[in-house]
C-alpha cells in the first residue's frame, strides 16, 4: 500500500471518484472527517458504498476507541467487506485489545469468524507513540501502524510540515515498532499542502527511506508523487534481480557471502531482494 486516499464517509461522490484512482487503497473516515451529527449519516453512506463490493482495498477509520461513537461505527461496519479498520486516536494497547474483543463479538454475531477482520491503529498522540512498540504487538489483527503527523504535531507545539525534522523520533517508533511485531511497514502521515507536491514528494521519499511502506494522502492529485516515491527504480530492480541470481549460484557452490558491485551480499540483503522481486511478481502497479 504506497497511497491510501482518505476520503469523507459521507460524500458518496468524492468516494465513487476515489474508488476508480490509480491510488492502491481507499479509507473511507468517519472520524475526523464528518461532523458530529454527521455521523450516522456517514455510517450509511460507507454501507452502500461498500454493497458495490468495490475492487479497490477499501478501509474504515473508526472513531476511538473511548470516543462515544465507536460502537455505533463497529455494528454498521462489522459484516462490510473490507481491507481492515483504522483505529483513530490510538494511546495503548488495551485500547486495541478491547476493540478487538468488542470486533470478536460483533463478528461472532453477523456469522463471522472472531479475528477475521484486520485492524490498522493511528497513532496520532505522544501517548499513542511511546506506547507504539506494545500497540504494534497488542492483538493478532493488527495489520499495521498508520502516524497520525497532523493531530500530533499540534500536540508537541511543532510547526508540521516546516518544522517535520521534530516527527522523526515518532516515525522511527512506528518504524521500529512494525518491525520488531513482524508487521507490515507502517503508513505514514499526511501531508497537507495540496498543491505543494514538490514537498509532498520530497517528503514521501523521506519517509520511505526511513522504512515506511506507504503514505496516507487526502487529494487525488497526491498519489502520483507518493506512488513513485514509494516504488522501486528500474536500478533497484535490477541489483534486486542481479542480488537473486549471483547468490543462488554462490551458494549452490556453498557460499554464503559475496560481494556484487563493491556491496556485501549475505542472506538479510538476499531475502530484501526476494521480497521486492516478489512485491513487482505480485502484479502490484
Amino acid at each position: 500500500m504506497r497511497s491510501v486516499l482518505f476520503v469523507p464517509g459521507n460524500d458518496e461522490k468524492k468516494a465513487a471518484k476515489a474508488l476508480t484512482s490509480p491510488a492502491d487503497a481507499v479509507t473511507l473516515d468517519l472520524e475526523d472527517a464528518v461532523a458530529y451529527h454527521c455521523k450516522e449519516q456517514a455510517r450509511q453512506t460507507v454501507r452502500r458504498i461498500l454493497e458495490t463490493k468495490p475492487a479497490r482495498p477499501v478501509f474504515i477509520r473508526i472513531n476511538a476507541a473511548d470516543s462515544p461513537f465507536i460502537l455505533s461505527d463497529l455494528q454498521a461496519v462489522i459484516d462490510l467487506p473490507v481491507r481492515g479498520l483504522m483505529l483513530a486516536k490510538t494511546s495503548s494497547a488495551e485500547q486495541v485489545g478491547r476493540v478487538s474483543w468488542l470486533m470478536g463479538l460483533l463478528e461472532e454475531a453477523a456469522g463471522i469468524t472472531p479475528g477475521t477482520i484486520p485492524l490498522l491503529p493511528f497513532l496520532e498522540t505522544s501517548a499513542g507513540i511511546s506506547q507504539a512498540r506494545e500497540i504494534a504487538a497488542a492483538d493478532r489483527r493488527v495489520l499495521t501502524l498508520a502516524l497520525g503527523g497532523v493531530d500530533l504535531s499540534q500536540e508537541m507545539g511543532l510547526n508540521y510540515p516546516p518544522e517535520s525534522a521534530g516527527l522523526l523520533f515518532a516515525r522511527g517508533a512506528l518504524v521500529t515498532a512494525c518491525a520488531a511485531a513482524g508487521l507490515l511497514p507502517p503508513l505514514d502521515t499526511v501531508w497537507p499542502h495540496i498543491k505543494d507536491s514538490a514537498g509532498l514528494a520530497e517528503e514521501a521519499r523521506l519517509a520511505r527511506r526511513l522504512g515506511f511502506g506507504g503514505k496516507l494522502i487526502i487529494h487525488p492529485a497526491q498519489i502520483d508523487p507518493v506512488n513513485q516515491a514509494f516504488s522501486p527504480t528500474a536500478a533497484e530492480i535490477d541489483f534486486a534481480r542481479r542480488v537473486v541470481e549471483a547468490f543462488e549460484q554462490a551458494e549452490a557452490s556453498g557460499l554464503a557471502v559475496i560481494q556484487l558491485d563493491g556491496r556485501l551480499i549475505e542472506y538479510p540483503v538476499v531475502r530484501r531482494a526476494q521480497r521486492l522481486l516478489g512485491w513487482l511478481d505480485s502484479g502490484t502497479p
